[in-house]
């Protein structure tokens, strides 16, 4: 699942009735074509959410997103071109292979989905898992508990960075793969702008988006500190019900096990690809 949790900024409610309506198994947002859409314009270089007072971290189900322009490092590879039979990371039918940011709160179960997704694909597949890469800091790293500061910042931006350059590694290499983060509707600075400019046009966004009573109970299975207060679980996930009308690809997994979820992570990728958006 995830590393460590944010505590949200001060003022923040859930969503009136704690818990958004839910489409069966996966549903576009009413009104949008198959697929995926614009996605939301990226933000000023500074946070656009909600201020808070110094040490407060923002409303992540993983690690913090980070603010400002990437730091300077080498040119990232240039997307793949399509290949003869497809690439050895191509989706059946396909040209390219894939790169799948699997966006969702706290509880929802990002981390063993992407896991389970790409263990059981039939090409080449990578699974990216972003706190993963930011627990590669050992002497000072930045822990969610101390709150969010400019280490904590300058660590996930870093992260972030490092993973959007291993899929464009990976894409370049004909494998596709798939990142799990907490990535937010409504406020520019934890948005998609991030991540579009690390991984480029061959990035898939989908939302993995099961009921509240699901998180919660699966955030009380949860030990140390993985488990959070069930308020400020209720206050993720309403925040994250903002993608409902986004138009981006939402799977509600309340009902479905790892491998359905898998299956309707498939269904949704096939359609996107089909009908590629328009970045």
């Amino acid at each position: 699942m995830t590393h460590g949790h944010f505590a949200h900024p001060p003022g923040y409610a859930p969503a009136p009735g704690g818990q958004p309506p839910h489409a069966q198994g996966f549903a576009q947002a009413p009104g949008r074509a198959p697929g995926l859409p614009q996605s939301p314009p990226a933000g000023p270089a500074s946070p656009a959410g909600p201020a808070g007072p110094a040490g407060s971290m923002p409303p992540t189900s993983g690690q913090p997103m980070g603010s400002g322009p990437p730091a300077a490092g080498p040119a990232a590879p240039s997307p793949p071109q399509p290949g003869p039979e497809g690439g050895q990371g191509a989706l059946p039918g396909t040209t390219a292979p894939v790169a799948v940011l699997l966006i969702g709160p706290a509880g929802a179960g990002k981390t063993t989905v992407a896991r389970f997704w790409a263990d059981h694909r039939p090409t080449v597949t990578a699974h990216i898992s972003l706190d993963d890469v930011r627990e590669w800091v050992r002497s000072g790293f930045a822990h969610p508990d101390e709150g969010w500061n400019e280490r904590s910042e300058t660590q996930y931006r870093l992260a972030r960075r490092t993973c959007g350059f291993a899929a464009r590694n990976f894409l370049a290499g004909g494998v596709s793969c798939i990142i799990d983060d907490a990535v937010f509707p409504d406020w520019p600075a934890v948005g998609l702008g991030g991540w579009k400019r690390h991984v480029g046009q061959a990035l898939l966004p989908v939302v993995l988006l099961p009921g509240l009573e699901t998180v919660l109970r699966r955030n009380a299975e949860r030990t140390g500190h993985r488990r959070l207060p069930d308020e400020q679980v209720a206050s993720i996930h309403g925040r994250m019900a903002g993608w409902f009308g986004s138009g981006l690809p939402i799977i509600d997994n309340s009902r479905l096990d790892v491998p359905a979820t898998a299956q309707a992570l498939d269904q949704v990728i096939q359609q996107a690809t089909a009908r590629p958006p328009g970045w």
